[in-house]
């Protein structure tokens, strides 16, 4: 019994290091303010979780519980574009979850971005998963490529059609995925309007929810034990896009 309530206490102590992606930032440099390019939602810094009942079904899972749409940067293919965690209180938030960072577009339909929910087609355009460091065997725990930092990073393709899209950034947080059942989805969506050349085909096109499954073998990792099992990492979600 002392066990069980231990291991209560340390995963309601896990649960509560939340964050948000709540910034954006281009070619290195900090654009607008907190939620002016990102859809604020009612959330604050908690993220949409599932259960082995509900699994990755929400559609709260697109942008989560966003309640209007923000502003619509303009930017080029090209561009190097950052989604930065909100810094509440001007105390810095870090990644301190173990689990993959991932980003997905979608773009809008003729009726504009503003008015668009996500319900249509995503591709993933960056994937993070583990990295190794200093010659030694990676440990799922913590060596995360973007572990400890603030932000997540991709370049959007030189090909991609231009137009209005979401871009979607989330983190997976997967340390009580295989006993409990729950992923913690870290995810929003900014809203920006992309010149550039076109040409690209972006794919493979996927649905929002319906990109993951508990099952999924990027969730069956058993943190608890040490060594860590399970490598090499293998990403969630459809496979990555280019252009």
């Amino acid at each position: 019994m002392k066990l069980v309530f231990l291991f209560g206490l340390l995963r309601a102590g896990f649960s509560q290091a939340h964050f948000a992606f709540g910034r954006v930032g281009v070619n290195g440099n900090d654009v607008g303010g907190e939620y002016e390019y990102i859809r604020p939602h009612s959330m604050a810094l908690v993220g949409v979780s599932t259960s082995p009942t509900v699994g990755f079904t929400s559609e709260y899972l697109r942008c989560n519980k966003y309640t209007k749409p923000s502003k619509t940067l303009a930017v080029a293919a090209g561009d190097k574009i950052s989604f930065i965690l909100a810094q509440p209180s001007r105390q810095r938030i870090i990644f301190d979850h173990p689990g993959p960072g991932l980003i997905y577009m979608s773009k809008a339909p003729a009726s504009g971005v503003d008015s668009y929910d996500g319900s249509g087609d995503w591709f993933k355009v960056m994937e993070s998963g583990i990295c190794a460091r200093n010659g030694t065997a990676p440990n799922p725990k913590v060596d995360w490529c973007h572990y400890l930092s603030d932000r997540l990073e991709f370049t959007i393709p030189k090909t991609i059609p231009p137009g209005e899209y979401l871009v979607r950034a989330e983190l997976l947080a997967i340390h009580f995925a295989l006993h409990w059942g729950e992923v913690q989805v870290y995810g929003e969506c900014a809203q920006l309007n992309i010149t550039g050349p076109g040409g690209g085909s972006p794919g493979p096109l996927v649905k929002i929810p319906g990109i993951y499954n508990l099952s999924d073998p990027g969730f069956a990792y058993d943190l608890e034990k040490d060594p860590p099992i399970a490598l090499p990492y293998i990403m969630p979600g459809p496979k990555l896009w280019s252009g």
